[in-house]
């Protein structure tokens, strides 16, 4: 099945900024998130469908190629950080053929023997609401691939080395000559002995069976700032998959993902949260308590407050993950009307009723209800 377009995915325009982008991703995130929707196979689709299509559109160079090649810009790029020409599906190669045919001087040999950087690697971590709003330390374990701990990453069995390829000369090269109409051209090509290294192994490592790598677990403790988000990524230097030809270790890149809260919801740094109060509360005023983040907030609302009264909390909201400042805390209130009245409370409403001037119409029982009553005694 062919994917879907991500700015439809995400609901956003070609031309959407950053925080629409952000904005739509948050929203879509919550509505389909497997918390919310256990058991959903639907839903838990179209939460990987938009995290697929956030990571692409909110980071710039690849909102860049999927924007002038589409998915074939990024393949390989949403699930695996493919490293320069690579998630382009072998255009390096195809460069280093038109050099060498036009005499550039470009080895492509040299090239494969040059140092690269390892791939990255994709984390997602869960944590608590909590967590995301005052920070946690947390130990995580992932596999990564390291070099060969027998060999080194030679590929050669300890005590032995790699030997000069005798088909290529060491160059990693061979020369191919071929007729054309035009007289006689020669191809250089990659040594299928050595696969273009130059070298190779005479006698190889038992542990790595030449490969020269390994996969490992490995555990590392990581700092979450206060004020993450879902969405929010910490990028970790050196974490992720071992180079090749002594290069670097690529980069783990920590995708966070933050579990609803059953009281408060979160947009951006700010939270909300619905409070109920009973209807003498409402009508006469007086303290309440109300939940925030750290200790309880003692308010008092006035006389005749009504239903959906938003009252507001400077500086009560999420830390900045920056560090500068805090949202704020808005709290709903809800006057709750009583479902069940004694005669008494009944008769006082009443009396309260026409001191107000208010008509009170009684309920008539019906027939059904006669016979309830009847049945019942």
């Amino acid at each position: 099945m062919s994917k879907r377009d991500y700015y439809e995915v995400l609901g956003v325009d070609k031309n959407a900024t950053e925080q629409e982008i952000k904005k739509a991703f948050r929203q879509l995130a919550k509505k389909y998130h497997p918390d919310l929707n256990p058991d959903n196979k639907d839903a838990e689709q179209k939460f990987k469908e938009v995290n697929e299509a956030y990571e692409v559109l909110s980071d710039p160079d690849k909102k860049a190629r999927y924007d002038r090649f589409g998915h074939e810009g990024v393949s390989g790029q949403a699930g695996g950080f493919s490293q320069g020409f690579e998630g382009f599906g072998g255009f390096g190669d195809i460069f280093e053929d038109i050099f060498d045919m036009f005499g550039g001087g470009f080895s492509s040999s040299t090239r494969r023997n040059a140092p690269r950087k390892g791939s990255d690697i994709k984390y997602r971590l869960d944590i608590e609401f909590e967590e995301a709003v005052f920070g946690v330390d947390k130990e995580i374990e992932f596999k990564r691939t390291e070099n060969c701990s027998k060999c080194s990453g030679t590929g050669a069995e300890p005590g032995t080395s790699k030997i000069k390829c005798p088909k290529c000369n060491g160059s990693g090269e061979v020369k191919y000559a071929q007729s054309t109409p035009f007289g006689q051209f020669v191809r250089v090509g990659t040594c299928d002995r050595c696969n273009g290294q130059g070298e190779i192994i005479d006698k190889p490592c038992s542990k790595c069976s030449g490969s020269g790598k390994e996969r490992k677990a490995r555990k590392i403790n990581i700092k979450i700032p206060a004020g993450v988000d879902t969405g929010s990524v910490i990028p970790l230097r050196g974490e992720g998959e071992a180079g090749e030809k002594g290069g670097s270790h690529g980069d783990l890149y920590i995708y966070i993902n933050v579990k609803p809260h059953e009281i408060f919801t979160r947009e951006g740094n700010d939270i909300y949260c619905e409070v109920p109060i009973s209807f003498v509360q409402a009508a006469l005023g007086g303290e309440i308590e109300i939940p925030s983040l750290e200790e309880k907030i003692k308010h008092i609302i006035p006389e005749g407050t009504q239903t959906d009264t938003v009252l507001k909390f400077k500086g009560k909201g999420i830390p900045n993950v920056r560090g500068y400042g805090r949202g704020d805390q808005y709290v709903k209130v809800v006057v709750q009307v009583p479902t069940k009245l004694t005669d008494k409370q009944r008769e006082i409403l009443k009396q309260f009723a026409v001191e107000s001037g208010e008509k009170v119409y009684e309920h008539k029982k019906g027939f059904f209800d006669k016979v309830k009553d009847a049945f019942s005694g």
